[in-house]
């Protein structure tokens, strides 16, 4: 069965940082249905690599064309082995050999009937993106399952998109696209109920969004972050900014009372809100990157944007019904 051509990936409107490098996009993929050994040998067949097993838990590619990829168990009490000290509380080490693999293995086959592998690709230029959805392809090929496999499977795809600058103009622009562009987002994610109950994409409070698309507000880079740890101080949001607020002022993101274990600075929006449909043979990885570049280009037409947020203000002007669309289903 021939499969179905994927869509092209669009240009964005910035396509180089500001110091002139093609920017980039690091992306993570939550599946089920296929193993890491099967993961791992459809990464090396599109793009090369060396595999190093790591545990049961944690493969590593090495050297592929592209960068280093890795195959995870997505839970950190495996993942980092702090199994080993609850049964050492108990009065039993495994250490290692034989027995502690064996425990691995079968703790991984029973944890990946509802915690997803997960697949972390590289920051690599957006221009090779149609070589990661040739990936893409090979793992639907190798029997991959995505969000609506099963009622359980809360998956997502994560894109880490390499902001074009740093400045604070630029990501006050960018939170506010997001913002005004949030509800047609919603309707072109589809975003599936098993994640809309999880912690993980709640919608930003309506206190900051009013705040955020105030015409008024015109912060410099400093207060901006300010305001994002004082009014939603959480990385569980569909844009998640601590990963890139950390890479500016790391001091100050791990001194308030966010999720400092989770957070890896890095000089990337952190987009979390599109399902993982790997298994549906219509799905590409150019859908959900050509809908964060609508955002983008929104973000760069200031025209536009400064309309869009005074339309909001007029007496009589709707509110977006998308930024209490989670929290009413919520019931909130």
């Amino acid at each position: 069965m021939t499969e179905p051509a994927s869509p092209a990936f669009a240009s964005p409107p910035w396509r180089h940082t500001e110091d002139g490098e093609i920017r980039r996009l690091g992306l993570e993929l939550e599946m089920a249905g296929i193993g890491p050994e099967d993961m791992a040998a459809a990464v090396t067949a599109e793009i090369g690599g060396t595999v190093e097993r790591k545990s049961a838990f944690h493969t590593r590619i090495h050297d592929t064309d592209l960068g280093d990829f890795e195959i995870e168990l997505d839970a950190d009490l495996l993942k980092n082995r702090g199994y080993q000290k609850a049964l050492a509380d108990v009065g039993i080490n495994l250490g290692k050999g034989q027995a502690r693999e064996a425990l691995e293995s079968a703790l991984s086959q029973v944890a990946g009937l509802v915690v997803p592998l997960e697949l972390v690709a590289p920051p690599i230029p957006y221009t090779e993106l149609d070589r990661l959805d040739k990936l893409r392809l090979r793992l639907h090929q190798a029997g991959a399952r995505g969000t609506h496999a099963s009622t359980f499977y809360a998956f997502g795809m994560q894109l880490n998109v390499e902001a074009a600058s740093l400045k604070g103009d630029h990501l006050l622009a960018m939170l506010r696209a997001f913002m005004l562009r949030y509800d047609w987002l919603l309707e072109r994610c589809k975003v599936d109920f098993s994640r809309r109950i999880s912690p993980y994409v709640q919608a930003y409070p309506d206190k900051y969004c009013e705040h955020i698309l105030n015409p008024d507000y015109a912060p410099g880079r400093e207060q901006l972050i300010d305001d994002f740890l004082a009014m939603t101080p959480t990385r569980n949001r569909p844009l998640d900014m601590l990963p890139l607020f950390a890479h500016i002022d790391e001091n100050k993101v791990m001194a308030a009372p966010v999720e400092t274990d989770l957070i890896k600075p890095r000089p990337a929006f952190h987009y979390r809100l599109p399902n993982c449909q790997i298994d549906e043979a219509d799905w590409s990885l150019a859908t959900a990157w050509n809908d964060w570049v609508a955002v983008e280009y929104l973000a760069a037409d200031s025209k536009a944007l400064r309309q869009a947020l005074e339309r909001r203000r007029r007496p009589g002007g709707l509110l977006s019904k998308s930024l209490h669309w989670l929290g009413r289903r919520l019931g909130r």
